[in-house]
């Protein structure tokens, strides 16, 4: 059963958030009209399984627009030898995660997803032109994720090999002869929702705080794991009725973190006030007080930082349910790898 924090029926009083739709490039081809029927397509996808930052949203690379600032970003040139043969066709048709010039935190996948899926065949010479340099040394690779909403084969992730990605790290991704996209790892933020005792854990830099939470109730708990903030809005409407839990809410729930794309968040709830830190009461969703509790997680977060849950009664999250990356072993990621590791720098 899926976390029934899921918002099948959302609005927002800020623009929903698409991943790069937010950052729309007009020179990629996208119109107004398009644009609108994107929305209007995630839009109908609420009622099964609500509407992600990663799955087949994102600008669509242009062919004719490569990114001037990305000469100076690379400070090393990544170990991998360049690519020969043509360029798969795919490449074309692309959509990345992250905005040019963006910072985000230290779990945030690199995620690219194609129009169409790309034959098996044809991975490892996709690998090869999606080039990500850093400015630390960093190690990692790309992994074929199945997406909640794709097909097998629409989706490539890269992420480092067994840490999360160090701040300050200047990171640039060259997109074959399609660009490239330039971005900056902020300060670590990684929370972890411990749902046996009822409380989370910030962790920032040097500094921890204890927050008391509630989460899923018995039957319908919250995923395990770590998750990857995915967007956040200050309101979000959520409708029990769309994940067959009759009339149990309807309403617009604030401070919403978004951690998966079936609907987990981490969000303002009135039970919050009295429930935090003693009991689990929500439809799957990790719950904080009214009290400014709520806000001030709101406000500390950015897409991209970590958030994992333990010693709930449910599944470890999968991969592709948003960024479930961290879930997989670096044995478990290179398995799905074409092309394998790779330094960066």
């Amino acid at each position: 059963m899926q976390p029934a924090c899921e918002p099948a029926g959302i609005r927002s009083d800020t623009a929903l958030h698409l991943g790069d739709y937010m950052h729309l490039d007009r020179s990629a081809g996208w119109t107004a009209d398009r644009f609108g029927a994107a929305v209007v397509a995630c839009a109908a996808l609420f009622s099964a399984v609500g509407c992600s930052a990663d799955e087949g949203s994102g600008v669509r690379v242009a062919a004719d627009a490569p990114d001037a600032r990305a000469s100076a970003a690379g400070k090393a040139s990544d170990a991998r030898p360049a690519p020969s043969g043509p360029e798969p066709a795919v490449l074309a048709h692309m959509r990345v995660n992250i905005s040019d010039g963006q910072t985000v935190g230290v779990g945030m996948p690199i995620s690219v997803t194609f129009s169409r899926p790309v034959p098996a065949a044809e991975r490892k010479a996709v690998e090869s032109r999606l080039r990500v340099q850093t400015s630390s040394g960093t190690t990692g690779a790309w992994s074929w994720v199945k997406g909640s909403n794709l097909q097998d084969g629409q989706r490539v992730d890269f992420r480092p090999s067994t840490t999360y990605w160090q701040s300050g790290t200047q990171v640039t991704l060259r997109l074959g002869s399609h660009g490239a996209r330039q971005f900056t790892i902020g300060p670590s933020v990684v929370a972890t929702v411990d749902a046996k005792t009822h409380m989370m854990t910030v962790r920032t830099g040097g500094r921890t705080q204890r927050i008391p939470v509630t989460t899923g109730a018995p039957g319908t708990d919250t995923w395990n794991g770590t998750m990857v903030v995915m967007d956040k809005q200050p309101k979000v409407y959520m409708d029990s009725r769309t994940v067959g839990l009759g009339n149990e809410y309807a309403g617009d729930y604030y401070w919403a973190v978004h951690l998966t794309t079936s609907g987990t968040y981490v969000h303002q709830n009135p039970r919050a006030n009295t429930e935090a830190g003693h009991r689990n009461v929500t439809h799957g969703c990790v719950g904080l007080a009214s009290n400014g509790t709520a806000q001030r997680f709101y406000d500390q977060v950015r897409v991209g930082d970590v958030v994992t849950v333990t010693g709930a009664n449910k599944d470890t999250v999968a991969a592709g349910n948003g960024y479930g990356d961290w879930n997989l072993t670096w044995k478990q990621w290179l398995a799905h790898s074409e092309a394998g590791a790779t330094k960066t720098a």
